[in-house]
């Protein structure tokens, strides 16, 4: 394998601190995730104590108050750690970005006591979340969910089935959105479910093309039962909720896309440099070198999109349609850049000596995860021309 170490991402970061954390989230990255991220996603292995270690650190709550144990750091710098995560092993990245996406809405809707109460365990205390919106039946029509939750005196009791939900069976708490009242987005509300809640399961984690050392999982909700002091934000606020955190949840996942991306396009010019046919390395025939050329310049690009709706987030200004163009350019040029690097390696790419075919594998799935790319189209033509059938 080529043994060229690629040169770090030269980071535009706000502060000395931000750079003081990006530099010990390269350092974990180096020694503790990467090293093992081939042996253990090939085995399965979910890095439980890799996400200890996280905690242990403070990067399980980066972006969240300080008072409750986060990290206070803006979503610009959040979505950069998430990044290099996300190129040293996705399963740690995207683990990282599900636990923050289950912890919005009680960071955002809880009430102060709720928060003086859970928060802090949930970002400094070594627990995972996950967050449960879709199910077997409600995908991207999110809104249909059939999930029920019936007021009983002091507690709501919880029936139904959850899908695709990542860290299902070894999350310690579930956000999960369930229906109180009518149908569609009105009737449904947001609850957090403790993981060890009786009545609580989880199904055989789906056998995946890739991502195989994160468990994704169908959650089973049999008569569970939380207090009404679990229930987060207003009866009939939870879709509202969801949609909030997906948009910054989205921002996560171009994150992390850029980081796979990023992680390819190193892959491909070590390699490159490495490779000597008719007597040169093969990064001087020029069509190869165009086809680096062209992944370098959409992963910038992609940074770039990623970063100005993160800036427009931290500014708290509306950055809902940036979300979903950088989710969706940033997805797409994961998957993009990952086939180029399979290109390049050629026979070699299609082996699993090399990283490449576990990048191109991983990739397909942040093009569907939070919204698929048609739904992130959806949305942006929804800011540019509103909505449909006016």
């Amino acid at each position: 394998m080529p043994d060229r170490a690629p040169q770090p991402v030269d980071r535009q970061l706000p502060t000395d601190e931000a750079r003081d954390l990006i530099s010990l989230v390269r350092d974990i990255a180096q020694r503790e995730i990467a090293p093992s991220a081939a042996e253990e996603e090939d085995a399965g292995c979910f890095p439980r104590e890799v996400f200890t270690l996280l905690s242990d650190s403070g990067l399980l709550g980066l972006p969240y108050d300080a008072e409750y144990g986060g990290g206070e750091q803006p979503y610009e710098v959040y979505l950069q750690v998430l990044e290099e995560l996300a190129a040293a092993r996705l399963t740690v990245g995207l683990g990282v970005s599900v636990h923050t996406l289950a912890s919005y809405a009680l960071a955002a809707y809880g009430t102060k006591e709720q928060q003086v109460e859970h928060l802090p365990t949930m970002l400094g205390g070594g627990l995972l979340g996950a967050y449960c919106l879709s199910e077997p039946a409600s995908g991207s029509d999110a809104a249909s969910l059939r999930t029920k939750a019936v007021r009983d005196g002091d507690d709501w009791v919880l029936t139904g089935t959850k899908a695709w939900i990542t860290h299902g069976g070894v999350a310690d708490f579930y956000t999960v959105m369930a229906r109180t009242g009518e149908e569609g987005p009105r009737g449904i509300t947001a609850f957090l479910v403790p993981g060890d809640a009786e009545g609580l399961s989880a199904a055989v984690p789906e056998k995946k093309m890739g991502l195989k050392g994160s468990p994704t999982a169908q959650v089973h909700l049999d008569g569970v039962r939380v207090s009404d002091a679990r229930r987060l934000g207003d009866e009939g606020q939870g879709f509202a909720i969801a949609l909030s955190a997906l948009d910054s949840g989205r921002l996560g996942i171009a994150a992390c896309a850029i980081g796979v991306a990023q992680a390819a396009l190193d892959e491909a010019v070590s390699y490159a440099a490495d490779r000597r046919q008719f007597g040169k390395p093969i990064s001087d025939f020029q069509g190869l070198r165009f086809m680096l050329a062209d992944m370098a310049t959409q992963i910038e690009a992609g940074r770039a999109l990623y970063l100005t709706a993160a800036r427009l987030r931290d500014a708290g200004l509306p950055f809902a349609k940036q979300a979903a163009m950088a989710k969706l350019h940033c997805t797409d040029t994961a998957m993009r850049a990952t086939i180029d690097a399979v290109q390049i390696l050629g026979g070699y790419g299609y082996t699993a000596d090399f990283p490449a075919e576990r990048y191109m594998r991983e990739a397909k799935v942040l093009q569907i995860v939070e919204g698929t790319n048609q739904i992130q189209r959806m949305v942006i033509a929804r800011h540019l021309a509103g909505p449909e059938g006016r």
